[in-house]
């Protein structure tokens, strides 16, 4: 497999000049550090941002992307975040919301979500690993960990895991494919499968990370590319010529990736109470009911006497 390694578009040690030096291939920004045994997107602490960029463009059709990183703090769970990114976009080394990186992107995002926003919702587990396909116009939503533009995803045991932990992305043949492997089996598990998806070429690599109000130690170790030999027919290279003058990535039928998020009902306790109450209110009418009964049947009696 390594016979298969672009070594250009590939982030291992040792990190030689990553980030300072003009020879380098990949740029750091923000609070990103390098230390001999990893890339540093955030340390545990509050309110920060780093990422790591490719400086090359993309140009290959099929490829395979296997991703070393660890999230890790002292935090207890649920009082962490917020996760990492893996990116393949048109625009790089940008700041924003979306873990460290810009929103309303153009390109392929991953998002290793530790920290779930909407709480209430128990439809998954965290940390959670999702896909997002950006078109320049589709926003991630925070509040919803990104439910509303999630083409697939999946629960992955990540944080302070005592495994190392990798994801795999394959994207050949118009189809994107998620991996993970977190459990110390040496074994890829599926994690999304996404069809009919179109990436353009000249796109760029990159990794981004940011802490808020609750934060964790997010390192990249190794970002891995690898050519991968797709053989074709004539009718599927004429595809993959026209491929070319794609320009903004999009997907066939994306209506059957949304997520319809539904209004949150009441927890148990405002079911509680809002039972209480309505019985409580029922009673007072009740009373004052029988009170006015009461008087009324008293004032009749006088008027036979």
């Amino acid at each position: 497999m390594e016979d298969f390694l672009k070594r250009e578009y590939s982030l291992s040690k040792p990190y030689r000049g990553l980030g300072f030096s003009s020879s380098s291939q990949w740029d750091l920004m923000g609070t990103a550090m390098v230390t001999p045994d990893q890339v540093r997107l955030t340390p545990d602490l509050q309110s920060r941002q780093g990422a790591v960029w490719s400086r090359i463009p993309l140009v290959l059709r099929d490829w395979e992307l296997k991703v070393h990183f660890k999230i890790h703090g002292l935090g207890k769970k649920n009082l962490n975040g917020d996760g990492l990114a893996v990116w393949l976009t048109r625009d790089r080394m940008q700041n924003g919301p979306v873990f460290g990186n810009m929103n309303q992107f153009i390109g392929l995002g991953v998002f290793v979500d530790t920290y779930p926003n909407a709480d209430k919702r128990h439809d998954r587990a965290f940390p959670y690993i999702s896909v997002m396909l950006g078109n320049g116009t589709l926003s991630y939503d925070h509040d919803q960990d990104g439910r509303l533009t999630e083409l697939g995803g999946c629960t992955a045991m990540v944080r302070n895991a005592i495994y190392n932990t990798f994801l795999l992305l394959r994207y050949s043949k118009y189809r994107l494919t998620l991996m993970v492997d977190v459990d110390g089996k040496q074994e890829w598990k599926h994690c999304a499968d996404i069809t009919g998806l179109r990436l353009p070429t000249g796109y760029f690599f990159g990794a981004s990370s940011a802490t808020g109000d609750l934060s964790d130690n997010h390192d990249i170790i190794s970002m891995k590319l690898y050519q991968l030999t797709v053989e074709r027919s004539l009718e599927e290279e004429k595809e993959v010529e026209e491929e070319e003058e794609v320009t903004v990535p999009r997907v066939v039928d994306m209506e059957q990736f949304q997520v319809v998020v539904q209004e949150e009902g009441m927890s148990g306790v405002q079911f509680f109470f809002t039972l209480l109450f309505s019985i409580l209110g029922l009673g007072v009418l009740a009373v004052v009911g029988l009170m006015v009964y009461g008087r009324w049947t008293e004032k009749r009696r006088k008027r036979f006497y």
